[in-house]
């Protein structure tokens, strides 16, 4: 069996460097994720959490978010490798933290709120802005960077995935719909005890 190769004449085989440096990423990603959800103060955790540092009120999915990331840092990765020419539409509704890491640690998110630096005070900000009072939705919106919906729902991202790929023959679009959203289906052939 013959390895793929990309544009460039390589083999996509990834290197033990490439897979830690992706592993870093993602796993930045999850962190950047979870700070967004829960801190409202100590980003770094320099010190010891204390109840005021955490918020109140959770919004924001976990459970989708690693997955979210995942997919971002490949996308990424293939695009960089063979010069695609990829949209990514979130359909998850509450994975605004995944979508907002990523932006955050490719820099765009800094470029159009320079408010949010790629610093520790930037961080906080960053955190202590999701999901609360006067702050950003707990979904990707319009204010995310790239965003090209309002929410993440399965039947706006499954419309605004069409559409861009009816609109350009030329985009890979690659949609990831809403955590769980099979779930009724399986149970529904497992009652009916279809393989």
């Amino acid at each position: 069996m013959r390895e793929a190769t990309s544009k460039s004449g390589k083999d996509d085989v990834l290197s033990p460097q490439e897979l830690s440096r992706l592993d870093a990423y993602w796993r930045a990603a999850n962190y950047l994720s979870v700070g967004q959800i829960y801190l409202l103060d100590n980003a770094l955790l320099r010190d010891s959490l204390k109840p005021e540092q955490l918020k109140p009120r959770l919004l924001g999915h976990w459970g989708t978010t690693p997955g979210l990331n995942f997919i971002y840092v490949h996308l990424n990765r293939i695009i960089k490798a063979r010069d695609l020419n990829v949209i990514y539409i979130c359909g998850p509704g509450h994975g605004g933290p995944g979508m907002v890491a990523n932006t955050y640690l490719e820099g765009t998110y800094s470029e159009i709120y320079p408010s949010i630096r790629q610093d520790t005070d930037g961080l906080r900000r960053l955190f202590r802005q999701f999901s609360f009072p006067g702050g950003i939705p707990s979904h990707a919106a319009p204010e995310t960077p790239g965003s090209i919906h309002e929410g993440g729902e399965l039947g706006y991202s499954l419309a605004h995935a069409h559409g861009a790929a009816f609109d350009n023959s030329d985009l890979i679009v690659a949609r990831r719909r809403r955590r769980g959203g099979d779930r009724p289906a399986r149970r529904v052939l497992a009652r009916q005890q279809v393989p």
